[in-house]
């Protein structure tokens, strides 16, 4: 994986062969970092990253000099991969948790421009997400919801529901607070 763009662009990153993560492909994440720059100026978002993993889109949002990401994995290994690669790649502006990320949502007293969620693809609690998010009055005025999914899954009846992007077998739905 690489950091795409901003400070560090380029930048190769390796996650131990350990970790149980899909990281989101970089085709993927220009795509979806393509539609975002469109809605968004990444330097004066505050961004939450759900099942961070390796902490892909976290780096991707920092190096673009979001004010803060708050990536959050119930993984330790995950979360000490962030934590590591984030003071060697010395992004002060993320912050890492390791919690569930459910347990999260409903503890959260934060409110964020983005929120970015990928769980496993085999998780069974996708539709849980844009309800627990709502519920809890997470998104600032304007902000997205941003979940990565497979292809069978499908939120279009929502209501919040704003669109679904594909870049090859990667969904993105994206849920709007105020559209």
């Amino acid at each position: 994986m690489r950091i795409i763009s901003g400070y560090h662009r380029g930048k190769q990153i390796k996650a131990p062969d350990n970790l149980p993560v899909r990281p989101t492909t970089d085709f993927a994440k220009e795509g979806l970092f393509n539609v975002l720059n469109n809605y968004f100026h990444f330097d004066a978002v505050q961004v939450l990253d759900l099942f961070a993993g390796t902490g892909n889109i976290s780096y991707e949002f920092a190096a673009r000099g979001a004010l803060s990401v708050v990536s959050v994995d119930s993984h330790a290994g995950c979360a000490n991969f962030i934590r590591r690669t984030a003071q060697a790649l010395d992004f002060k502006n993320i912050s890492v948790f390791n919690l569930d990320a459910i347990l999260f949502l409903n503890n959260c007293k934060s409110k964020f421009n983005i929120i970015f969620a990928d769980p496993p693809y085999n998780w069974d609690s996708y539709a849980v997400l844009p309800q627990l998010v709502t519920d809890n009055n997470l998104l600032l005025p304007d902000g997205f919801l941003v979940i990565e999914h497979p292809v069978a899954i499908s939120f279009r009846e929502h209501p919040k529901f704003y669109q679904q992007r594909a870049y090859g077998k990667v969904n993105f739905s994206i849920f709007a607070e105020n559209l």
